[in-house]
């Protein structure tokens, strides 16, 4: 399945997942509270930020790149 998503998506999933690591250590760091709404929330943010930003800026990225291709034809 990895194999057929495209490659700013596979960008935005492994910074995501990065994200969400980092979250974890942040907790178990006392950094959140431990209720279940500080946790979840911190877990979509951490990693849902890290997944949005690192899937734009590679899809910019990735059309730069074809825009550039195209003119070259």
């Amino acid at each position: 399945m990895w194999q057929r998503l495209n490659t700013p998506l596979k960008v935005g999933l492994t910074a995501g997942s990065l994200g969400i690591l980092l979250t974890i250590v942040g907790i178990f760091r006392g950094n959140v509270p431990l209720n279940p709404a500080s946790i979840g929330m911190a877990l979509l943010m951490g990693g849902g930020v890290w997944f949005l930003v690192a899937w734009a800026v590679a899809s910019a990225a990735v059309d730069v790149e074809n825009d550039s291709q195209g003119e070259n034809n």
